[in-house]
């Protein structure tokens, strides 16, 4: 259920997290403090470095919860923390705990509000707050609260549920729970947007976004999957554009080749590889479309082709780019992506079948000879211990996730 007034679902979230406070005050759970912040949910993200160096700096909490977060950049971090949240029995857990820790304010109230009065930050950070709050009636004021010349926004938010329900590519809450053990779901709403949406939205507000990224569940079988956004604020949103264009209306001379090799895993650790009509053993995979405008992006090219060739299906969440990789071909420039999807729906069969008769599952123990040369430079990026011969290649790492291909 989505809803088209913002003003209604913040009433709900504001009633959800002060009943949710109210329950854990009542059976007395405190989180455990950290060392680390947890943009996701198990550990997997970059923890607090990407931050980077907050000492001095004041931060912003936005939706601070129990408080641990703020308490740990106060304690560890030396920075001065105002950590906000609208309910007021989770800031009542918070200060219960913090309330003299040096360096830390817990404050109960409107983000908005606290925004348009206080002066501007060096740091706003969320972890999972931010889209419990309605973007259009938040970020006008959160440019304004982040001071300009390198002032950041960093906040992780929702991508995927637990019934692998997606992102919306429109700008409406919608229905979610806050579950509790042994005690009923609360309902929320929450803005679960999709990458490309949070950033248009920070665009359109004065915001550079440096790189959105996935952050997936460790087991196969948990489809809950986080974004984990950083932007900067831009000095001059109203500044005059800049203006790029082409030298001429020819075409350029080309001089590069673009393609895809995928590496579909499975969790027990084996691959899926075919044999291709001349005789090499390949991963799935194949180039990148040329288009005018940005052009097909790597993921994009990744899905397509998978399904073209396997009948597989993936979603870009699933897709995860870990590196460009650079060598030539009879004078020609071969950069091939390698490409990691972990979840896919589906059983591999061959659609192709005058190219790769049949795809199989090969153990890593067990790959076939010979391999076909970008396959197995892709292969050995992802796993250097296997035992591969291949022509050398110049190695790009993409430390960003699928979101990082949003074309600007």
């Amino acid at each position: 259920m989505t809803t088209s007034d913002p003003t209604a679902a913040e009433r709900v979230n504001e009633d959800a997290w002060r009943e949710y406070g109210r329950r854990q005050l009542d059976r007395g759970y405190q989180p455990p403090e950290v060392t680390e912040i947890d943009w996701g949910f198990w550990g997997t993200g970059p923890g607090t470095r990407v931050l980077g160096d907050v000492a001095g700096y004041r931060v912003l909490d936005l939706g601070s919860g129990a408080g641990v977060h703020a308490a740990h950049l106060a304690r560890d971090h030396a920075a001065f923390v105002d950590a906000i949240d609208i309910s007021p029995t989770q800031q009542q857990r918070a200060r219960n705990r913090f309330a003299s820790l040096p360096g830390a304010r817990f404050l109960t109230g409107d983000t908005v509000s606290h925004l348009r009065e206080s002066e501007p930050y060096d740091l706003v950070y969320s972890v999972h707050g931010l889209s419990y709050i309605d973007p259009h009636r938040l970020l006008p004021v959160l440019r304004d609260g982040i001071r300009p010349h390198g002032g950041r926004l960093v906040f992780s938010t929702l991508h995927t549920n637990l019934n692998g329900l997606g992102p919306s590519p429109a700008v409406t809450a919608r229905q979610e729970e806050v579950r509790l053990a042994k005690t009923a779901p609360i309902p929320v709403q929450m803005w679960i947007l999709a990458p490309e949406v949070w950033e248009r939205l920070l665009a359109e507000h004065g915001f550079a976004v440096e790189s959105i990224d996935l952050l997936h569940a460790p087991g196969a079988d948990n489809p809950v999957v986080c974004q984990l956004i950083q932007a900067r604020r831009l000095s001059h949103a109203d500044a005059p554009r800049v203006v790029a264009q082409e030298r001429s209306l020819r075409p350029p001379v080309a001089q590069a080749a673009l393609g895809v090799g995928i590496i579909v895993s499975t969790p027990d650790g084996r691959v899926l590889m075919g044999q291709h009509r001349l005789g090499t053993y390949e991963l799935p995979g194949g180039k990148v479309d040329a288009c005018d405008g940005a052009g097909e992006s790597i993921e994009t090219a990744a899905i397509r082709e998978l399904a073209e060739e396997t009948g597989l299906v993936a979603h870009p969440e699933d897709v995860r780019v870990l590196a460009v990789l650079l060598d030539a071909r009879h004078n020609l420039n071969r950069l091939t992506a390698a490409v990691l999807i972990h979840r896919f729906q589906g059983t591999p069969t061959a659609k192709e079948p005058k190219v790769v008769a049949q795809w199989q599952w090969r153990r890593l123990d067990d790959l076939p000879s010979p391999l076909f040369v970008p396959s197995a430079q892709v292969l050995s990026f992802w796993r250097p211990d296997l035992p591969i011969d291949h022509a050398p290649a110049h190695r790009y790492p993409v430390r960003l996730s699928p979101s990082a291909s949003a074309a600007h």
